[in-house]
This record gives C-alpha cells, sequence and structure tokens, in this order.
C-alpha cells in the first residue's frame, strides 16, 4: 500500500515530528529554519519592508509547467517584486489531507525548495495541519513574503499618469487555459503549459534601466482585463489598448477560440503590466525582452485621462470596446 498522510501527523507528537524532519526540513534547510524555534529571527537589511500573503488551492495540484508547491513560491515572490521589493523571506503553511499520498506530498515540497532557491529566498518558518479526509482537497498552502524595498523606489497602483506607456512583460493566458484544460479532461493536443515562475530578476532589471517606473502589477485571477481596470480605477485615470499589440499564444488563441474564452480574462502566474512614462518604454522593452522570461514583451496601450477607471480596446477589425473587470469566476481554484 501507499503510503499516505494520517491524522496522526497533525497531532503534534512523535509522527507530527518525523513528518517535518522527513518532508520538509532536509528540503527546506536554512540556517533561519534550521532553528525549529516558534519563530523566525533574521537580520533586517536597510529599506522600507514590503510584505505579501497568498494562499493556494490550485485544482489540479500538479500541472504542465509547475505544481502547487512552486506555484506558491512564485505567487509570493511576484507580489513582492511588484512592488520593487527584494524578495528575501518566505513562510510556508500547509493544510494536509487524511490520505494524501507522501509521495505526492514530497514532490510538492521538493519543487517548492527548487523555486525558492531559483528566486535566492529563504524559507524561513512553516506550520504543518491535517484535517479528516473530506475535510479538504489533499493540499493547501498559505504562504507570506518579506522583501525590502531600495531607498527611491516608487512604485504602486496609484501612480499611473496620463500619457504613460502600458506594457506587459509577455503572452497572455496561458496558466487560466492550462489549467482549465488539465481539470476538464479535454484531450487537447496543444502544447499548454503554465507560465508560472518567478519574476524578480526581470522586475528588478526593470526598475534599473526605467528610473520613473510608476506601476507593476502581476495579471493573476481576473487577467489583463481586471487588473488593468483596478489600476485606472486606482490611479484615477482611464487605458486605451491595442488588440494587434497583445502578445496571446496561438495554442492559447485557438483553445480560446474553441471555448468562447477572451484570453484577456484568463489568469497569468509569470508576467507583470509595467506602466512608465512614454519617454521610457524603449528603454523598459529593452530591458524586458533581454531577459529569458521576457522575449514576447510588448508595448500594448497608453493611458489616457479620461473618463476615469475605464479600459478600452481598439480592435484588430477597426472596433472600439469597452474591457470592464471579470464578472463572475470562469474557473474556480486557478491558483
Amino acid at each position: 500500500m501507499k503510503e499516505t498522510i494520517l491524522l496522526d501527523h497533525g497531532a503534534g507528537g512523535r509522527a507530527s515530528h518525523e513528518l517535518v524532519q522527513r518532508v520538509f526540513a532536509r528540503r527546506l534547510a536554512n540556517p533561519v529554519l534550521d532553528a525549529m524555534d516558534d519563530a523566525a529571527v533574521v537580520e533586517v537589511p536597510a529599506g522600507r519592508l514590503a510584505i505579501s500573503t497568498d494562499s493556494f488551492v490550485v485544482d489540479p495540484i500538479i500541472f504542465p509547467g509547475g505544481n502547487i508547491g512552486s506555484l506558491a513560491v512564485h505567487g509570493t515572490v511576484n507580489d513582492l517584486s511588484c512592488r520593487g521589493a527584494r524578495p528575501l523571506w518566505l513562510t510556508a503553511g500547509f493544510v494536509l489531507e487524511e490520505g494524501l499520498e507522501m509521495s505526492l506530498l514530497e514532490e510538492v515540497v521538493e519543487a517548492m525548495a527548487a523555486a525558492a532557491a531559483e528566486a535566492g529566498v529563504s524559507i524561513v518558518a512553516g506550520d504543518t495541519k491535517v484535517v479528516g479526509r473530506g475535510q479538504a482537497d489533499k493540499i493547501f498552502i498559505n504562504t507570506a513574503g518579506v522583501g525590502v524595498i531600495p531607498p527611491g523606489v516608487d512604485i504602486g497602483g496609484h501612480r499611473a499618469r496620463p500619457g504613460d506607456a502600458v506594457l506587459v512583460s509577455g503572452t497572455m493566458g496561458d496558466h487560466g487555459v492550462t489549467i482549465m484544460a488539465q481539470r476538464g479532461g479535454l484531450g487537447l493536443k496543444a502544447p499548454l503549459k503554465s507560465d508560472a515562475a518567478s519574476l524578480h530578476g526581470m522586475a528588478a532589471a526593470l526598475i534599473q534601466a526605467c528610473p520613473g517606473l510608476h506601476v507593476l502589477r502581476d495579471p493573476t485571477r481576473g487577467g489583463l482585463a481586471t487588473t488593468l481596470n483596478e489600476i485606472a480605477a486606482t490611479s484615477g485615470v482611464a487605458m486605451e489598448l491595442y488588440e494587434d499589440a497583445i502578445p496571446v499564444d496561438p495554442a492559447v488563441s485557438g483553445v480560446c477560440e474553441l471555448l468562447g474564452l477572451d484570453p484577456l480574462y484568463l489568469a497569468n502566474e509569470g508576467k507583470f503590466i509595467a506602466v512608465m512614462p512614454e519617454d521610457e518604454a524603449p528603454a523598459a522593452l529593452k530591458a524586458m525582452q533581454a531577459h529569458a522570461k521576457g522575449g514576447r514583451a510588448a508595448v500594448i496601450g497608453r493611458v489616457i485621462e479620461a473618463p476615469a477607471g475605464r479600459v478600452w480596446l481598439n480592435t484588430a477589425v477597426g472596433g472600439r470596446r469597452l474591457l470592464d473587470m471579470l464578472s463572475g469566476e470562469p474557473l474556480p481554484r486557478i491558483c
């Protein structure tokens, strides 16, 4: 029989200790975590702290391009990076369902450790709880992230200004379509793969190349259209996009056409939106395209003054339509 998670693993006794040592401590080892105290103690560099928290319930747990463990690291690192912070530390809380295969948990934690090492962050604290069969769905992960914003960096969703350029770092909708295809068992032959990745390196290069950078945001749930609506509302501006300029992978576009979906509303887990003064856009684009994850970066539109809070799309056939926020949830448990 396959070895599985038992309720004993969450009871705080010998089984809990053995689980922590076998699955987590060895794979996530670092001097702070190794102390195994009730709270992590770290030396904080000079600068302002950026703090983020997120929870991950993606279904399926493993998908082309990653799994829930690597996604948890990527998502939290990107939230910090989009405030201009250098990500440093993460915490991770696991809710495990009784009966979860131990080998699956080990695979998730292995991916988490690899993603953290690639991003240069340490997982310095964690927790594990076990619930009965049917009281969760295999595994949920909650993370918190801490980073440091260097002096002089001021990036936020309230800073978009009329005349700014709007850029994306790559193709839209990859993660959402991939999860949908996997969950629905569609059997598509299209080469779909999640774009889940940590963007700290590209964000740092962009900040260096573009000192006037106003906004960085990762368009996750709700996709590009919803995220731009949020920025427009917060900044009190409008956005004008050009459909022909927005990069979408042909495989994603084909699946969206088949299923009646709009890739501008589908989740991304390895892309960001950047807004900066128009005269800095060429340098910003060059910096992104020089990065391994930014080869499809593009200027897709501009910020205009009014009507505030609106996002308009100039279509490929010469029309113009309003891109509203996503209404409802086309695909729950996307991340």
